[in-house]
């Protein structure tokens, strides 16, 4: 079976490669290849939906008389998946992008909305700049003044980084320590005010609840002996007060109402009660 294995095709001595005919292709010929949608876009046709990424039979030209800086330019010929219309779509070397050319739209990016927005304002900017002097003046000294600002920032971190290499380990341990204190220093004036806080609301509640109003509207001020008696009640409330209390005291105590039953209330007679029988007796006798 080794044998039907060829690796080596036999010349005769007499071939020569160059009367071989060679086939002739058009200039610009197509190629077919397989490629994937690189955006999203919408059939003008029928408008079904192309998302970026579905994969196509394309056919593949390059495009006459077009290039950028010498880059070629190539277009690319699908069919819809839906009604088989044929769309075009190129290549973008500008923006490192694709462009619809014809049979779909494409999709909405804000990214690319963006950088149309800021392409027309450079263009506006720099049609105004032309025609205005002094615009054109103002505009180089508000960049340079951004520049200038860029670079003391720069700076100032190139700085603080270098300063920060310089450092020691002794010396930041002590920036570190440093840092501790103030930051238990800020933590005790803290708990010094709240503390302060707390008494003020704390002396406030005190006057407050220290205080009882009487039945005649009086204000009076409870306060305990030194020996820890409590005074008479009594002894603190008015006359017109003590006279009302000494008054309901002498009034006799109200009767008390007889217990009546829930049966009796509603009118039922409670059932009579038969005696028990006596022990060894019969029910019969």
């Amino acid at each position: 079976m080794s044998e039907r294995k060829v690796l080596n095709k036999y010349y005769p001595p007499d071939f020569d490669p160059a009367k071989i005919p060679r086939g002739k292709r058009p200039k610009n010929s197509q190629q077919v290849v397989r490629l994937m949608a690189p955006f999203s876009m919408r059939c003008n046709t029928c408008g079904e939906y192309i998302y970026k990424g579905k994969k196509f039979n394309a056919r593949k030209e390059t495009v006459e008389g077009d290039d950028y800086f010498g880059i070629r330019i190539f277009r690319f010929y699908i069919k819809c998946t839906l009604c088989s219309a044929e769309i075009t779509f190129k290549t973008d070397p500008k923006n490192t992008d694709y462009l619809a050319e014809h049979g779909a739209s494409r999709n909405f990016e804000p990214w690319r909305e963006e950088r149309v927005a800021d392409e027309e304002d450079k263009l506006a900017k720099m049609e105004e700049e032309e025609n205005n002097p002094m615009k054109a003046l103002e505009n180089r000294t508000v960049d340079s003044k951004r520049e200038m600002d860029i670079l003391d920032a720069l700076q100032d971190i190139r700085a603080r980084n270098s300063r920060n290499e310089r450092l020691g380990d002794a010396e930041i341990e002590e920036i570190l320590a440093r840092r501790l204190n103030e930051e238990e220093l800020e933590v005790d004036e803290e708990e010094e005010e709240r503390r302060k806080w707390e008494e003020e609301d704390e002396k406030i509640v005190r006057q407050v609840f220290s205080k009882v109003d009487d039945a005649s509207g009086s204000t009076v001020t409870l306060k305990r002996k030194a020996d820890g008696e409590a005074p008479d009640l009594k002894s603190l409330l008015s006359e017109s007060s003590r006279a009302m209390v000494e008054a309901k005291s002498m009034l006799p105590p109200p009767a008390k109402k007889p217990k009546t039953g829930l049966a009796n209330s509603l009118g039922i007679k409670p059932a009579k009660r038969r005696p028990a029988p006596i022990p060894g007796t019969s029910k019969a006798s």
